[in-house]
């Protein structure tokens, strides 16, 4: 769209796999590609796409290799859990980085030597990484702003109907006034709090006295917005958190239950069977026998999308 808008090669692009060979989408869908990551050819630029969820088995070769890529020109940078390969190859030791929110808490204790925020993207030197989706578009925005000035980057994303360049410090997420559909001020603090105190509970009683009003006040709230209970609530929002970690991390059953506030293994094997129909083991079982082998033609369950821009023209 650049090259469109202004009338001009500003950048070439190429997509690349492991052997060369095409990669098929989540969807199945087959993606062609010009290289093999044997052959590429000189690069400005180097962006990873991972998949969701992580794929952390079957990297090795791409891991490798991105690590003979430590210390060249490139710049190098990930979509979304593509940040997670590149963490994997030791590119983003002692840099800012960001994953997508559902990914960050679990890749902060993976890779403690990565400055892991939870912005929308992040550009520190010559990595660069967002957490996906539309964040890309923004990234990518910013980035021609750089070289371009924001005058052009905006008559770029008008093109694509994108109504303004987000920052890379707006929020990933939905705020939570917006994502419960709720306005009452004592409640969102609430809720805030929980979200907040996942590994240590708060009881009702301590959630009423940080938000300034009575417990009976504050069920009244849950009730009347949430249609719950604070302690129901927090439950579920516990769980929530749970599944999330026993389908998105590798940590034992055991300490996902103590990550979310379980000090009882049986307790907390009732309680999610109780909400979601199976227990934390029969989840992880399921989601390991959802899981399809990676083709041979693909380290990644995605391609690795490689943006370069004529060099003369200092493009990414």
């Amino acid at each position: 769209m650049a090259n469109w808008v202004s009338g001009q090669t500003h950048y070439e692009t190429f997509l690349i796999s492991q052997d060369g060979a095409a990669v098929p989408s989540s969807a199945g869908v087959l993606t062609q590609v010009e290289y093999s990551i044997e052959q590429i050819p000189s690069l400005d630029t180097l962006f990873v796409c991972g998949a969701s969820p992580i794929a952390r088995t079957g990297n090795d070769e791409i891991i490798a290799w991105l690590r003979r890529l430590r210390g060249g020109r490139m710049a190098l940078g990930g979509i979304g859990t593509g940040s997670y390969l590149l963490a994997c190859a030791g590119l983003l030791n002692d840099c800012r980085a960001t994953i997508h929110w559902w990914d960050l808490d679990s890749l902060r204790e993976e890779f403690p030597h990565t400055r892991m925020t939870n912005n929308l993207f992040e550009l520190d030197n010559k990595r660069y990484t967002c957490s996906g989706g539309t964040a890309a578009m923004d990234m990518m925005l910013s980035l021609i702003g750089q070289y371009h000035g924001m005058e052009f980057a905006a008559s770029i994303s008008e093109q694509f109907v994108h109504e303004r360049i987000r920052s890379s410090e707006d929020p990933q997420r939905v705020p939570l006034r917006t994502r419960l559909g709720i306005s009452q001020p004592k409640l969102v603090e609430a809720v805030q709090l929980i979200e907040a105190n996942i590994e240590e509970p708060l009881s009702t009683d301590d959630l009423a006295h940080h938000v300034g009003i009575s417990r009976r006040h504050l069920e009244r709230l849950f009730k009347r917005h949430l249609n719950s209970m604070p302690s129901k609530y927090y439950l579920e929002t516990r769980l929530e958190k749970a599944r999330q970690l026993l389908r998105r991390s590798d940590k034992p059953i055991l300490q996902v239950g103590l990550d979310c506030g379980f000090t009882s293994a049986s307790y907390f094997s009732t309680a999610y069977r109780n909400h979601f129909g199976l227990t934390p083991r029969e989840e992880r079982k399921r989601l390991a026998e959802q899981k399809q082998p990676l083709p041979a033609s693909s380290g990644l369950s995605h391609s690795i999308l490689m943006p370069t821009g004529d060099s003369t023209d200092g493009q990414n």
